[in-house]
C-alpha cells in the first residue's frame, strides 16, 4: 500500500550523509522528557534523555538510549544503579541545565537513594532501577534496568519534546 505526504512533506532513504533528516523525522514523535542521574566517581551525573520506554511489569523493566559518542556514556556504562526521572512542565529549566552540563545538577539540593543514586524532587514519575543489561543499538546503547522502587505524583502537567522543541501536555 503506497500513502501520499502532504505537499510540503519528504520522502528519504536514511544514509550517514542525512542524519539530520532522519533526526527531524525522529523528533515528529512526541515524547516525554527525563533526566537519568546516577552516582560516579567525579560525584552526581546526570543526561537528559527523551528515549525511555517501560518494557515489562513482571518482572518491572524499563529502558533508555544514551548516545555512545557522549562523554556522559561511561558514566552511565559503568553505573550499575540509576534513576529515571519524568520531568514536569514546570521543570524545563533543569532539564535545559543538564542537557547542557554534566554537572547541570550542581546546586540543587539532592538526596542519594538507598544505592547512593541522586534522586530529584517535584518529578511526576522517579523509576529508580538496577541495570540488567546493556545491548548495542547503533551510536546509542539500549540499557534495560529492573526498578527497585517507583514514585509518582498524582498532579502536574508532561514536560514534553516535539520537533526540537520543549512544550507541556496538560490534563484536563
Amino acid at each position: 500500500m503506497h500513502m501520499d505526504f502532504a505537499p510540503s512533506g519528504q520522502s528519504f532513504v536514511p544514509d550517514p550523509n542525512n542524519t539530520r533528516l532522519l533526526r527531524d523525522a525522529f523528533g515528529r514523535f512526541a515524547t516525554g522528557v527525563t533526566i537519568v542521574t546516577a552516582p560516579s566517581e567525579a560525584g552526581p551525573v546526570a543526561i537528559t534523555a527523551n528515549s525511555f520506554s517501560s518494557v515489562s511489569l513482571d518482572p518491572p523493566l524499563v529502558l533508555w538510549s544514551p548516545d555512545k559518542n557522549s562523554r556522559r556514556f561511561p558514566f552511565f556504562e559503568k553505573a550499575q544503579h540509576y534513576a529515571i526521572h519524568i520531568l514536569a512542565a514546570d521543570q524545563d529549566e533543569l532539564c535545559w541545565r543538564v542537557a547542557k552540563d554534566v554537572a547541570g545538577l550542581k546546586g540543587e539540593s539532592l538526596k542519594l537513594n538507598n544505592e547512593g543514586v541522586p534522586v530529584l524532587d517535584g518529578c511526576l514519575a522517579r523509576f529508580e532501577c538496577r541495570q540488567t543489561a546493556i545491548y548495542e543499538g547503533g551510536d546509542h546503547a539500549i540499557v534495560l534496568g529492573e526498578v527497585l522502587r517507583a514514585e509518582m505524583r498524582d498532579d502536574g502537567d508532561a514536560l514534553t519534546f516535539f520537533k526540537g522543541q520543549m512544550g507541556k501536555m496538560a490534563t484536563n
